[in-house]
Parts: C-alpha cells; sequence; structure tokens
C-alpha cells in the first residue's frame, strides 16, 4: 500500500470517528470536581464507553451537591450522582426523579489504633465526630444498631460533633473526637493514618435485617427525561457497568485516576481504590422490599428533619431497565 492511500485511510478513518462522535447524543452528568463519581465519569470517557455506547458523556463541574441539584431540576444536566432517599424524597413531593445503581460504599464508626474502646457500650460519654448532620444515614443505622445490641441510644449516651467531612477527618486523627463516622473515601484514609474500624454500618444493617448490598448511591435523572430516552439511560447504564468491570480488575487505570484522588501515598492510593471496588454494586434490579425497610427505619429515626410526612417508600423510585 502506497503512503497515499495509508495516509487517506487514516483521514477517512478520522472523519468516520468525529461524524460518529458528532451524530452521538450528548448525555450531560453534573458533579462536584474532588467527588469519586468523578473516577467512574473519568474512565468512561477516557477509555470511550460513551460513544461505544453511543452517546457523548458530558461532564459539568458543580459547587457542590446542592448545585447539583438545582442543574437537574433546572435542566441545565441530564443527571447527577445522589441517593435514592432523596429522589424517594423529592418524588413525594411530586417531582419525577428515577434512580439507577451507582454504589453501595458506606462508612463507619471509626476509633484509634490504641482507644481503649471495644465495644459500642463502651462509647457512653465519649464524643463522636459525624460527617453529615443529626440524620446522617450511616449514623442513623449505627443508632439503631447500638440499641439492638446494648438497649441505649448512642445519641442520649454520647455527644455528638456534627462537621463536613474534612473536619471529621482532622477530629478524628488529632483526637478532637473520640470516634468518627465519615464518608467511606475519608474513613479509607483516616484507616491508613491509625484509626481502626469498631463497626461498620454494612455489619450493622445485616444485623438489623437489612440488606447491605442494596445501593445507596446511584444516577439519578428526570423521570420525564428517561421515558422519552429509555435507549440513551440504558446505553449510560452500559458504560457505566464497563467501566467498573475495567477498574475492578486493571491497575493501569487506577494509576491514570491516580493525580486526581487526592491520596498523599501508595497506603491512601491502595485504600482509596479498594474502597471503590468494595461499593460496585450487583448487576440487576434493587431489591425493593429491602429499600423499604432501610426507609422505614429513617423515617423512625431521622423523622420529619429528614423524610418529612412521608412514612413509606414512595413508587417509581427505582428506574427499571430493560
Amino acid at each position: 500500500m502506497s503512503n497515499f492511500h495509508r495516509l487517506a485511510g487514516i483521514v477517512l478513518a478520522a472523519m468516520t470517528a468525529m461524524a460518529q462522535t458528532a451524530a452521538a447524543e450528548e448525555l450531560t452528568i453534573g458533579t462536584i470536581a474532588t467527588g469519586t463519581v468523578r473516577w467512574e465519569l473519568d474512565t468512561i470517557t477516557h477509555y470511550g464507553f460513551d460513544t461505544a455506547n453511543g452517546f457523548d458523556l458530558q461532564i459539568l463541574e458543580l459547587a457542590g451537591n446542592p448545585a447539583t441539584q438545582i442543574a437537574l431540576a433546572g435542566g441545565e444536566v441530564d443527571a447527577i450522582v445522589s441517593d435514592w432517599l432523596w429522589v424517594a424524597l423529592q418524588r413525594a413531593e411530586g417531582k419525577d426523579y428515577v434512580f439507577i445503581p451507582f454504589s453501595t460504599a458506606v462508612g463507619a464508626l471509626l476509633v484509634p489504633q490504641d482507644s481503649p474502646i471495644q465495644s459500642l457500650a463502651d462509647l457512653s460519654g465519649r464524643r463522636i465526630g459525624i460527617a453529615g448532620g443529626p440524620v446522617d444515614k450511616s449514623w442513623l443505622i449505627l443508632r439503631a444498631y447500638a440499641r439492638q445490641q446494648t438497649g441505649q441510644d448512642l445519641a442520649a449516651e454520647t455527644e455528638q460533633v456534627f462537621g463536613a467531612p474534612p473536619m471529621i477527618y482532622e477530629a478524628g486523627l488529632s483526637g478532637e473526637v473520640d470516634g468518627a463516622i465519615n464518608f467511606w473515601h475519608f474513613m479509607a484514609k483516616m484507616k491508613v493514618h491509625g484509626m481502626r474500624e469498631l463497626v461498620s454500618v454494612a455489619d450493622a444493617a445485616s444485623a438489623l435485617g437489612l440488606d447491605p448490598d442494596t445501593p445507596l448511591l446511584g444516577y439519578v435523572l428526570r423521570g420525564d427525561f428517561a421515558a422519552e430516552n429509555p435507549d440513551l439511560v440504558a446505553a449510560l447504564a452500559r458504560a457505566s457497568r464497563e467501566a467498573k468491570a475495567l477498574l475492578l480488575t486493571d491497575q493501569t487505570a487506577w494509576d491514570r485516576l491516580r493525580p486526581m484522588m487526592n491520596a498523599e501515598d501508595d497506603a491512601e492510593f491502595a485504600a482509596l481504590r479498594d474502597g471503590w471496588r468494595a461499593g460496585v454494586p450487583a448487576e440487576g434490579p434493587v431489591d425493593e422490599a429491602n429499600a423499604a425497610r432501610v426507609f422505614a427505619l429513617m423515617a423512625e429515626l431521622g423523622g420529619e428533619e429528614l423524610v418529612g410526612k412521608v412514612t413509606a417508600l414512595p413508587d417509581g423510585v427505582f428506574y427499571r431497565l430493560d
């Protein structure tokens, strides 16, 4: 083959790829710049899992979770990542949102490695730092578990210090609090730096008769958008699964992500990678009966501050993929 024909072939292939990209339907996801969601989205776009499934993924960086929710409501983005409890509350208020599983990752209650605290009963009179506020879902599940195990309410038996995840991270490592409940990626780093797990939210959920494999976080879309674009929604789900499959097995894919993971050293990097992998949900529909039990527990402990006046899981929260 002549150089001319070889060059012509390369140009034709590039033009074809450009035409396919131009023809692909765009799907915009809003996310915060430093969130762990970004790891999957960046993997999707870098390896072309979006274009291979017939769409062009666009990522819109926003200032925080409230900003992503506003952007979704206003149609500025097609999807965000949030928890299904938020979706349930929106549906109860007449807002049509649906949920596709993203992650099962949850937190834990950590204490310093050399702490004398060995059980939930030892927490009486202690200070606990909690990310997410008084109605944080991990805190509520751990409260329910402690009540089951000891007959006592941790909210009454301990002093709680509420704050943003970075603040709780620092308070836990400095000894300002005796124990800490934090988001999973902060928790992974805290373990690296000398804290140990007293009880995980997953173990607490299992003891309460709940399935810890029920995904808490997911892609959230407007219901009308999902109804009008079922093929596009299915394509997003496929691209997400393909990215997860790669990240479950390919170290090179993680090495590429490392600059955006804010890992200070190899130990933090490995902990973040392993924590993310542990949160990959199984394929298949969400167990709605289990989700209803989780919602009932949240309603009991969180009250109106968490779930308003809703007492049961609304219908239609979980989008059914064909």
